[in-house]
């Protein structure tokens, strides 16, 4: 087993039980995903720019456009502090308007964790990226005007980002 598969290992944790649903039915084996929560960020550069990420997902073998985004834990640290901290580590941005627009749950059948979702404005480039050794991430920056059609090609397709998006693009002037 790989450091990086340890490193899942103790990130997400299953646990197994009988439940019974509101309508009284017991489900004997039911699992239920312990998730840390996330924080994303949809940044938008001066020139009216939002800041992606792309990055290989192993679980399905392709490559995607994201928001940067990342697991926190938020006995630990704030979702704004781990939003702020993701978007600098990921592409090298930062700004000093961070606004938090929404809490969305990922997989609530599932999984715990919640998606803290934030709007970062006139970010500005202040050095590379600082990636993890098993990160490989491109930064790729699309005009505010051309996200949509990107969503309709199929060329965003993360549902996270998507929902993200659609929140955040309420909150500037689109």
């Amino acid at each position: 087993m790989s450091s990086k598969d340890l490193s899942l290992k103790s990130v997400q944790k299953s646990n197994r039980s009988p439940i019974e649903l509101p309508n009284g039915k017991i489900i004997d084996d039911y699992f239920v995903s312990i998730k840390p929560d996330v924080a994303m960020v949809l940044p938008i550069t001066s020139n009216r720019e939002i800041i992606f990420v792309r990055q290989y997902r192993h679980a399905v073998g392709e490559f995607f456009l994201e928001l940067p985004a990342g697991n926190f834990d938020p006995t630990k640290e704030s979702a704004e502090v781990a939003a702020i901290r993701e978007l600098r580590e990921e592409t090298g941005y930062i700004s000093q308007e961070f606004r938090k627009i929404g809490t969305l749950y990922d997989k609530p059948s599932k999984d715990t964790n919640q998606i803290h979702l934030f709007l970062a404005e006139d970010v500005s480039k202040v050095g590379e990226q600082q990636l993890d050794i098993t990160e490989e991430i491109e930064v790729v920056l699309i005009p505010v005007e051309s996200v949509l059609d990107k969503i309709i090609q199929g060329k965003i397709s993360v549902a996270g980002t998507i929902a993200a998006l659609f929140l955040g693009l309420n909150f500037i002037n689109y």
